[in-house]
């Protein structure tokens, strides 16, 4: 099922809240925002639904995100949204959903931080403490936290499709910054745990910095050059140093070039997407763009 085969109204998440959780069915419904796998509906003030509509895998997502987050959240300092309820498929809705906290902010493609050396001490803040030793059970990431090789027949296309929509300038640089990053060593320490998916749509602003971090459906175990990559794709020109030298345990060169890496990855779909949402494809976010074109060319400075 997608979004195309069941429409999800503020009534049908009034409906669903009042079946399976009564206690919270007083509390006013409005739209909060529309993702890549789900909707997000306000739900008072203080908590959000998020139901799958756009992607199949969003169910396994959510029923993780139910799983795991709620341990982790803890000792993160900055607000997650973290799951309270589990909402079953069932006639009105035949998929999994959830009900977590909501988390006050705007999304970082749509406002940037303006205070770049506090910006950068608050995301390694956040990242020194998620990045432990995930354990045996946790989930492994899809396509994501794993050897950078593996993404190399992505990488490629995303910067062909790049190239010939005029979106890259210099692909021979943006290949550089790939080749550095390939073809440093592995990792060999300890899986830890990851977000995964640090791009400026799933990290809040507010006053200028950073202020909570969303989407944990790709939590897993893995690489932190995976999550390290976000210096490049969320901070403003030259704070990626501050951002480093604030991270702890001291990040080594090998994890750095993987994190450009990463980065360039990340930087090349957010153009992408980004294009796709300035013509009105399917799919495309036109606030994904600028932050994306702004990452790539940190990146390339760091190869000239």
């Amino acid at each position: 099922m997608t979004h195309v085969e069941i429409e999800i109204t503020a009534e049908l998440v009034r409906d669903l809240v009042r079946d399976q959780h009564p206690d919270l069915a007083d509390r006013p419904v409005r739209l909060g925002a529309r993702g890549w796998d789900n909707q997000l509906w306000r739900l008072g003030d203080d908590l959000a639904v998020r139901l799958p509509w756009a992607t199949g895998s969003a169910d396994a997502l959510l029923r993780k995100e139910h799983s795991w987050v709620p341990a982790l959240a803890p000792r993160l300092p900055l607000p997650v949204p973290v799951p309270q309820r589990l909402g079953e498929p069932s006639q009105r809705f035949p998929r999994p959903w959830i009900i977590t906290t909501w988390v006050p902010g705007t999304p970082a493609d749509r406002l940037p931080v303006t205070r770049a050396a506090d910006a950068a001490e608050s995301l390694a803040g956040f990242l020194t403490a998620l990045h432990r030793p995930a354990p045996g059970g946790a989930p492994a990431g899809r396509d994501r936290g794993g050897p950078l090789a593996d993404r190399a027949e992505g990488f490629a296309r995303g910067l062909t499709a790049a190239t010939e929509r005029g979106l890259v300038n210099d692909p021979d640089a943006v290949r550089a910054v790939w080749h550095d990053a390939v073809t440093a060593p592995e990792w060999t320490g300890p899986a830890l745990w990851l977000h995964a998916d640090l791009h400026p749509a799933n990290v809040l602003t507010a006053d200028g910095t950073f202020c909570g971090v969303i989407d944990f459906g790709d939590l897993c175990a893995g690489d932190p050059a995976c999550d390290l990559a976000a210096a490049w794709n969320l901070l403003p020109d030259d704070t990626t140093d501050h951002f480093y030298a604030a991270y702890q345990p001291t990040v080594d060169t090998a994890t750095m070039r993987r994190a450009r890496g990463w980065a360039a990855a990340r930087a090349l779909a957010g153009i992408l997407i980004g294009d796709d949402g300035v013509h009105g494809r399917p799919g495309g976010k036109p606030t994904w763009g600028p932050p994306a074109h702004a990452a790539l060319q940190r990146l390339i400075a760091t190869i000239r």
